[in-house]
């Protein structure tokens, strides 16, 4: 151990006090400059609420029970006559609330249908811990700022929904087209195709035989 001496410690912490005075500062002046977040940043999370099916997964899986979903169920009469009623869940309430949430993202991981989404943002600081329980459609309005997900793979394949969902556009599309076309009139039994414009006028010049299989009617 080297012998220390009065007033190394200062000594040391002026040098280091020197050293870092001739260095480029990197403080960021926030909230007048904002910092650079990357596009993955856990923020706050979106609810986009067509996608959820009230199934309760992200619910029960929070491992700080912080989301709270509150539903009924309503009765849809069938499409086709005979058919059987069916049943569905109606979303009431899906409120998140922040003072308890850890940001692990288990609930964005675990959605089956592509519900809740990370958004970038983070400032939603409030005075009051009962504002940050962010019902629906606070959670809604964090939607608009999710940014787009990275571009694919040019040599990746077409995701499966994408191909499912061009096909039954196309044989849609294909219906309706089907449904809109006239019918087309049924062709004529004796051979004879009418013309609507009349007879072909006939230009004057006769049409020159080509000949015969015995090789008459031709130039020598």
């Amino acid at each position: 151990m080297s012998p220390s001496f009065p007033g190394s410690g200062l000594a040391k912490g002026l040098a280091v006090t020197l050293r870092t005075m001739t260095k480029k500062t990197v403080t960021q002046q926030y909230p007048e400059t904002l910092p650079e977040l990357p596009p993955r940043s856990r923020g706050v999370i979106g609810l986009f609420e067509e996608n959820c099916t009230v199934c309760m997964l992200c619910a029960r899986e929070c491992p700080d029970w912080c989301i709270y979903i509150d539903s009924h169920k309503e009765t849809v009469p069938s499409a086709t006559p005979g058919g059987r009623e069916r049943s569905r869940n109606v979303l009431d309430r899906f409120a998140i609330d922040f003072s308890l949430c850890m940001y692990c993202g288990i609930c964005i991981e675990v959605c089956p249908f592509d519900a809740l989404f990370w958004s970038p943002e983070f400032e939603y600081a409030e005075t009051d811990i009962h504002e940050l329980t962010h019902e629906r459609d606070k959670l809604r309005e964090w939607m608009w700022t999710v940014p787009p997900p990275p571009a694919l793979d040019p040599s990746a394949e077409e995701p499966k929904e994408v191909v499912a969902a061009r096909k039954a556009a196309e044989k849609l599309a294909a219906e309706k087209l089907a449904v809109e076309q006239p019918p087309a009139d049924p062709a004529p039994t004796d051979g004879a195709t009418p013309s609507a414009e009349g007879p072909t006028p006939s230009t004057g010049e006769a049409t020159r035989p080509s000949g015969d299989a015995s090789g008459e009617g031709g130039p020598a």
